[in-house]
């Protein structure tokens, strides 16, 4: 059986560079489901799905083959064969995954997959709804979350780095109403766990959060 540590969290709370950092210093295996859905939302915008017709994601399913392998340690997504990892950071993806995951048939398609890779490995999972739903017996834990303001500032921050034209209330915008859809979606909405422990990183380094979560870990 393995060890299991969930982190959960709004968007832009910094999810999955912290998980992958605590992964790297514990040995576990990160998992980062949040790329797994986007997996998927590429499989839908490639076949112009839109993200309000749940019956069409839900039927493109079918024909998707979402998978995860390690390249040097680093975890790569793989739709149908084609390895789409360097696609799934786009805001259009974001979005779109972001509208699709409440989809029961597209939580369906991935659910097994992030199960078994549980139950198999020491691992690090982070998503909207992994101590909730995903991994309810989680050893470890985590919600970790930022101030809107915070949160749209470090995207900000990483598009320009990426030389990328963008607009930092537009940015502000989309997260609140991200936060709003994850929030308030009817199949596993996002909320802290009873047992979770909170970590806001607003007034936070990047190493100050791995040496807490860390610290909470085995």
């Amino acid at each position: 059986m393995g060890y299991n540590v969930a982190v959960d969290g709004p968007a832009g709370a910094g999810k999955s560079t912290i998980a992958r950092l605590v992964a790297k210093e514990k040995g576990y295996i990160y998992v980062d489901t949040g790329a797994m859905y986007r997996g998927l939302a590429i499989h839908f915008l490639k076949k112009g799905i839109r993200p309000d017709d749940s019956q069409a994601a839900a039927a493109a399913c079918r024909d998707a083959e979402v998978t995860i392998g390690y390249e040097e340690g680093v975890q790569q997504v793989y739709l149908n064969g084609e390895n789409v990892t360097g696609m799934l950071r786009t805001e259009e993806v974001g979005n779109m995954a972001s509208k699709t995951s409440g989809i029961p048939a597209v939580r369906e398609k991935l659910l097994e997959l992030q199960r078994s890779l549980a139950r198999e490995k020491d691992v690090i999972m982070d998503g909207r709804d992994i101590g909730t739903n995903i991994l309810p017996d989680a050893d470890v834990k985590i919600y970790l979350t930022a101030s809107v303001e915070t949160r749209a500032k470090r995207r900000y921050d990483e598009l320009r780095e990426k030389g990328e034209d963008c607009d930092l209330e537009q940015i502000e915008k989309d997260i609140r109403e991200r936060d709003e859809r994850d929030m308030n979606r009817d199949i596993a909405p996002l909320k802290k766990a009873d047992d979770a422990i909170l970590v806001d990183s607003s007034e936070m380094t990047i190493p100050e959060v791995v040496a807490e979560i860390c610290s909470h870990c085995r």
